[in-house]
């Protein structure tokens, strides 16, 4: 299990635990964090539920593969530290992680 926090374009913070073998998206939708649309309910089609990395943890996480490239090329607000929480399985190595919302997913 791990703690992650969710911080939105407007400062506000919210902490939750995610389990072990659950996206940090679907961790995200169970606590309903507001700005994690994931309107295709996980499956790398929509890029709604796209969070933005710190420079520090994004060599920590898995490589993105060529669907989440392409899904992010759609994605108005993605820059090099954009990732899709529906790709990123939690473990207990993320705990800590601090992720940040863009101001919306569409």
């Amino acid at each position: 299990m791990a703690k992650i926090t969710f911080q939105d374009h407007d400062g506000k913070e919210q902490t939750i635990e995610i389990s072990n073998g659950l996206s940090i998206m679907e961790g995200a939708v169970r606590a309903m964090v507001p700005g994690i649309d994931a309107d295709c309910g996980g499956a790398c089609s929509c890029a709604t539920c796209m969070v933005y990395v710190p420079d520090d943890w994004r060599d920590r996480l898995p490589a993105k593969d060529a669907n989440e490239e392409a899904m992010l090329q759609f994605c108005p607000h993605a820059d090099e530290r954009s990732r899709l929480s529906c790709q990123i399985n939690v473990n207990d190595d993320l705990d800590g992680l601090r992720l940040t919302l863009p101001e919306s997913q569409h």
